[in-house]
């Protein structure tokens, strides 16, 4: 019933093309202004940092995201209106033990292949680390990446899922969409330029991995865990010069960069064995259901809504 949480507001269609469409846009123009520069992304990044430095550069590279989330919660509280707690799960709270064992898990197993990465090819590291720098890299990423993370979580497998659900009365349809989308938006990150459109599997893949865990969990608990541990542990383990986080992280990638494994392996590995497990913690059942199923009409959810409220 998550999707059917949406239900709850005052409904006017139009009321989810506005975000979507306005970030679609700014994501267009960004790839556009990108593609059309005579400056490269990489001179660019290298320009900024040299000007204003990592820290300054990734809080500006944040904080547009982190911002995000505020308006992205404001419009759902005021202007739908809806709670946010039904924007973020079907349970009657938000479940913060799933937020944070995904977010633990998903840590765990992101440094446990970097570690991996590391002895396999140690030749493509050098020792970055320097405590004066890194303490304030981790400051920052642990108050704006998991907002960055979550605007993107709150807008996609949110706001998006529940409209589009609502709009086409099915789920395939808002999963399908809002993983291209996510993926999508991807395009104009500098790490698509140097590894080239194949890295594309790995942001789509990651969309509907992401999509899958929210329509098969009923809420967003797991998808917010798994994607600030994503982007927070890869900003404070490994950096290099070519991709969208440059930080002192405590490793630098040195190697040439080009696709290999690392990029395929969770898509193809690592995420269908988080989902079985997933499954198997939480008692998932009926995914042809959850994933491709019907999405009841108001008339036939509100009682079923009430039930769960009263």
């Amino acid at each position: 019933m998550y999707i059917e949480q949406g239900y709850r507001g005052d409904l006017g269609l139009w009321k989810y093309f506005v975000l979507p469409l306005g970030f679609i846009a700014l994501m267009v123009g960004n790839y556009v202004a990108t593609v059309n520069s005579p400056v490269s992304v990489d001179q660019m990044m290298a320009d900024m940092i040299a000007q204003l430095g990592t820290n300054i550069v990734l809080i500006l590279l944040l904080f547009p995201l982190a911002f995000g989330l505020v308006l992205v919660l404001g419009w759902t509280k005021l202007v739908h209106p809806q709670s946010i707690r039904s924007l973020t799960t079907s349970r009657r709270k938000i479940d913060w033990n799933r937020v944070f064992f995904a977010f633990g898990l998903w840590a765990l197993i992101t440094s446990g292949l970097t570690l991996l990465d590391y002895v396999i090819s140690p030749d493509s590291y050098v020792l970055n680390f320097n405590w004066s720098a890194f303490w304030k890299l981790a400051l920052i990423g642990i108050l704006l990446i998991p907002l960055q993370t979550s605007f993107e979580e709150y807008l996609f497998r949110g706001h998006m899922m529940q409209g589009l659900g609502i709009i086409f009365k099915n789920r395939w349809v808002p999963l399908v969409v809002t993983s291209l989308i996510f993926g999508l938006m991807h395009l104009g990150n500098p790490e698509v330029g140097k590894l080239g459109y194949g890295i594309m599997v790995f942001y789509i893949g990651t969309g509907f991995f992401l999509g899958i865990i929210t329509l098969m969990d009923e809420g967003l608990e797991l998808a917010l865990g798994f994607h600030a541990a994503n982007n927070l542990i890869t900003a404070l383990l490994v950096t290099a010069d070519w991709t969208a986080f440059q930080t002192d992280s405590i490793l630098k990638d040195v190697s040439e960069p080009g696709l290999s494994w690392d990029a395929y392996l969770p898509i193809f590995v690592v995420f269908p064995l988080l989902l079985y497990y997933f499954g198997r913690r939480y008692g998932w059942q009926d995914w042809k259901e959850r994933l491709t199923g019907r999405v009841l009409s108001k008339a036939e959810a509100m009682p079923l809504l009430n039930e769960e409220t009263s």
